[in-house]
């Protein structure tokens, strides 16, 4: 796109609505990761990756986008929102992303957070600037989700003022850590805190694992997790601890602290709240992964309708012409939706990461309802983005054919790299577990134990508006809700409150009927309790899904609010129609079933969706350009004009001696 308009003259509008507040952010990424040092290369050995993302990094280190989720008393920005959205650019090489996350999201980040000035101030610099290399190392081979059951231990040593860190078996060796393989000098290690004789549960210590020279320190194994599906320029590896010591001072002891004497104190008393506070400070990596997630799944997308947008198959009848795929209705139908959901979620995103930032700098309010509710929806986008990611990427991979399979083609990388995507930083579906308690604990709070009279006054709907929290844009998304129409013909389909109505009162269901049946285990105390929960796991995953789908319409309707442009307002209404609906037609076994749909209204929605299509097919190309992704980011030939290609193929071979001498450092 130029600077004022598109190829199909819809205003530069809606790039900006895309980059929104972060957009000088995109920008920056956009001129400043270009060039032969961040274009993406195919067929590299293990090595060759790791070596060449290292380099990428090391050259980032010398740039703000380095600083931005930093204190600036130490040389940041303040700016955590401006780090995630930084992270979410990286789409160049899905590695680089990972080992920047790793580096200044988890390890750098965990510093920040659990640490006190003392720590910041002889860390953080040298952080920043690749000086220290680290690693996060909180998962063990036998203890993923369950992060309070580690077996790491951390004992405190009175006589010598040190903590005696060690691995008691195979079982609680640190797995799968960015970072050990290779490059990390120190770790943030995650261990059960033990001092006089009782422990204290998870807390993070600072553990030097290699000196200078790169050689392993004493006490500690490292093991390299080898070659894995895709992401292989991390150097994910393995940690052990052989009764390695380091002095007191090395625990980040924001949320508790062990004196000389070995006396515990803590400004939380709760063991358990402890906890739960320390790792929501770390909400930060889980929503960088929805908001990576989001961004391969743009570029797949981009890839994906640029070709079919070119292609040709088949015979016309009435015209002898070959048929672009786009104009196929069944293509259309592979990738139109998605390209509408994937709109949808990156509206989310930046409503999470805009909440994230304002708790990070004082301008929300630090409430403990909002810290879950922040943690919640966390949790809940990163299942759905990645999942989609996951699901899309795969479908544009099949949509482009045998060139789709081709590595030139980027769609197999971006495969690979984004499947772990739905594990890391959380098992998904423990994800949305997270979710449906969250809300459970909203409803026990504003209907308390449901005694009779609550279930009576329940039941009858009079107090359901309390549960359902409103998001972005709480007075419009009201005004629009309470003005819906109600069962009536097709047009009503279009209607932006009766969507809303639908997918809220969907939500209030679900979670009405979860509350019932768990009801039935009466304290958590009762035998039942654990059979009960396990019993109803169909039931959470519903709720949860139910609620963040909710969640990300309100953001949707929110940003197009947010749009000056009245014809990007009208193409951005079409598109939210088509992620509405196509999420309607999906469930709508469940609207069929609660009487929320007629049969009849149920093929309507499909009528309408097909339509969607075909209104949006004219504009597939300008939705995905808008993402601004420079050519040479996708790496794609079939993803450019022939013009493009030849430039490509011309600049490839001129270049062939330099990209090697770059792969090998």
């Amino acid at each position: 796109m130029t600077e004022a308009h598109d190829r199909t003259g819809y205003p530069a509008e809606l790039r900006t609505v895309l980059d929104g507040r972060w957009r000088r952010i995109r920008e920056l990424a956009r001129e400043r990761l270009r060039g032969e040092r961040f274009r993406p290369v195919a067929g590299l050995s293990v090595q060759e990756h790791r070596e060449r993302v290292l380099d990428q990094i090391t050259a980032i280190a010398g740039t703000e986008m380095a600083d931005y989720g930093f204190s600036a008393d130490y040389g940041g920005k303040d700016d955590v929102g401006g780090s995630v959205v930084a992270f979410e650019m990286l789409v160049c090489d899905l590695s680089l992303m990972v080992k920047v996350g790793v580096q200044w999201g988890l390890f750098g980040g965990a510093i920040q957070a659990l640490g006190t000035e003392r720590h910041h101030a002889a860390y953080l610099p040298r952080v920043m600037s690749m000086e220290l290399p680290g690693c996060f190392a909180m998962t063990e081979t036998g203890h993923g989700s369950d992060v309070q059951g580690l077996r790491t231990t951390a004992e405190y040593d009175p006589e010598t003022e040190e903590f005696v860190v060690t691995t008691p078996d195979d079982a609680a060796r640190k797995d799968y850590i960015g970072n050990a393989a290779r490059d990390g000098r120190m770790a943030v290690v995650f261990a059960q805190l033990i001092t006089e004789g009782r422990s204290h549960g998870v807390h993070a210590l600072l553990v030097p694992i290699r000196d200078e020279h790169g050689s392993p320190m004493p006490g500690v194994r490292i093991a390299d997790c080898g070659p894995k599906a895709g992401l292989n320029g991390v150097d994910n590896g393995r940690l052990w601890f052989d009764s390695v010591r380091v002095p007191r001072e090395a625990l980040l002891n924001r949320y508790g602290d062990v004196a000389a004497d070995g006396t515990y104190s803590s400004p939380i008393d709760s063991d358990n709240r402890r906890f739960f506070t320390m790792l929501g400070t770390l909400v930060r990596g889980r929503i960088s992964v929805a908001g990576g997630a989001g961004t391969a799944t743009k570029a797949a997308l981009a890839i994906a309708v640029k070709y079919a947008d070119a292609r040709r198959q088949f015979d016309r009848p009435d015209t002898g012409e070959e048929v672009a795929l786009l104009d196929y209705r069944a293509h259309q139908r592979r990738l139109l939706p998605a390209l509408a959901r994937t709109y949808a979620l990156h509206f989310a995103q930046e409503e999470l990461v805009s909440t994230l930032h304002e708790r990070h700098s004082g301008e929300a309010a630090q409430d403990e309802r909002g810290q879950r509710e922040l943690e919640a929806r966390a949790a809940g986008l990163k299942a759905l983005s990645t999942w989609h990611a996951t699901r899309t990427i795969q479908t544009c991979r099949e949509a482009c054919g045998g060139a789709g399979y081709l590595e030139e083609n980027r769609l197999p990388q971006l495969k690979a790299d984004t499947d772990v995507f739905t594990t890391f930083e959380g098992d998904n579906t423990v994800l949305q577990q997270l979710v449906a308690k969250g809300l459970l604990t909203d409803y026990r709070q504003e209907f308390g134990e449901l005694d009779p009279l609550g279930m009576a006054r329940f039941a009858a709907g009079q107090f359901l508006g309390a549960v359902i929290e409103r998001t972005a844009a709480r007075s419009l998304i009201e005004r629009l809700v309470s003005a819906a129409p109600g069962r009536g013909d097709e047009s009503d389909l279009y209607n932006r409150g009766w969507q809303l109505r639908l997918l809220e009162d969907r939500e209030k269901h679900v979670l009405d009927g979860l509350a019932r049946r768990l009801r039935r285990a009466g304290s958590s105390s009762d035998p039942r309790a654990w059979e009960v929960f396990n019993e109803a796991q169909d039931h959470v995953l519903a709720a949860a899904r139910a609620h963040m789908e909710r969640v990300v319409l309100e953001a949707f309707v929110a940003a197009i609010d947010r749009c000056s442009d009245e014809r990007t307002r009208d193409l951005l209404d079409t598109v939210c129609d088509l992620f509405v609906l196509s999420a309607v037609e999906e469930d709508r076994a469940w609207f069929l079933e609660h009487e929320r749909l007629t049969a009849a209204r149920a093929k309507t929605v499909t009528q309408q969706v097909d339509r969607l299509c075909a209104r949006l097919r004219p504009h597939a190309q300008t939705l995905v350009e808008a993402f601004g992704f420079p050519d040479e980011w996708l790496a794609a030939p079939i993803a450019l004009g022939e013009e493009e290609r030849r430039q490509r193929e011309q600049r490839d071979q001129g270049e062939q001696p330099e990209r090697s001498a770059v792969a090998h450092g």
